[in-house]
């Protein structure tokens, strides 16, 4: 696919998605989704790829949320469409690790792509938030959802309710973002996360992040249940057998992902 409004490069066992939009702060419209979309899938599909990292370009945005001159023509029958919430799910329940390296203002949509991901670090100039109800809206990708999850139901309240734009320090505070680092190392400290993270097994990371995430949304003697069965899965995979191999006899184990 010809993209025109994102960047799509490879580094090693990395996929990096970068929104180009810079011009209108990488604004979300509905061809810039649908790029991801592509891009996504085909990182997805490629086995040689084990962490995706999402960004802006430029120094001033992320992705500063939906196009409002598209927002403002929506009707009903649209909120009912997978469109920016399907594409945000496909991203949460993805096999691979994925890290948001918000690069400026992480903003409604933008802000929610953010939440969709794995890992989040922040530049210290980032700005997050969600101000939808400014246009007597709520988030609708998943906002209102991950956001409770992740720094609990109170604060999510007040963030959304007051629409209040949170600093990379306040963010970090609150456990909405991992780590704040100055934007020049931005990069690097993403892609120093994913080396950590392409150490691991592929499967079990796969795991890990099925079984959290699901887990969260179950009672907890079940979520107890799936996690013995992921581990059961796990106990019976090569890369297990590999992983303990190279522990006993002090080298870097070679994962195959089976």
């Amino acid at each position: 696919m010809n993209y025109q409004n994102i960047l799509v490069e490879l580094e090693d066992r990395i996929g990096i998605i970068k929104i180009n939009r810079p011009e209108v702060r990488n604004a979300l419209d509905n061809q810039t989704l649908s790029e991801i979309d592509h891009a996504f899938d085909s990182l997805e599909n490629d086995k040689q790829i084990g962490v995706i990292i999402v960004t802006g370009t430029g120094e001033k945005s992320f992705a500063a949320g939906a196009d409002i001159k598209q927002l403002s023509k929506k009707q009903p029958i649209d909120a009912l469409i997978p469109g920016m919430s399907g594409l945000y799910r496909k991203i949460e329940n993805s096999s691979k690790a994925t890290i948001a390296a918000i690069n400026g203002f992480a903003l409604g949509g933008g802000c929610e792509l953010a939440l969709a991901c794995d890992i989040r670090i922040a530049a210290e100039h980032a700005k997050i938030g969600l101000p939808e109800l400014s246009l007597s809206i709520i988030p609708g990708a998943g906002g209102t959802q991950r956001l409770a999850r992740i720094i609990g139901k109170g604060r999510a309240l007040d963030m959304i309710l007051t629409g209040d734009i949170l600093t990379a320090t306040q963010a970090q505070a609150i456990g909405l973002v991992s780590s704040v680092v100055p934007l020049d190392e931005l990069f690097q400290a993403a892609k120093d996360k994913a080396d950590k993270i392409l150490k691991k097994g592929p499967l079990a990371i796969k795991m890990a992040k099925l079984v959290i995430n699901r887990g969260l949304d179950i009672d907890m003697d079940t979520a107890l249940m799936m996690e013995k069965m992921a581990q059961a899965i796990l106990f019976g995979s090569d890369d297990k057998n590999e992983g303990t191999q190279a522990f006993l006899e002090k080298r870097q184990a070679i994962f195959t992902g089976m």
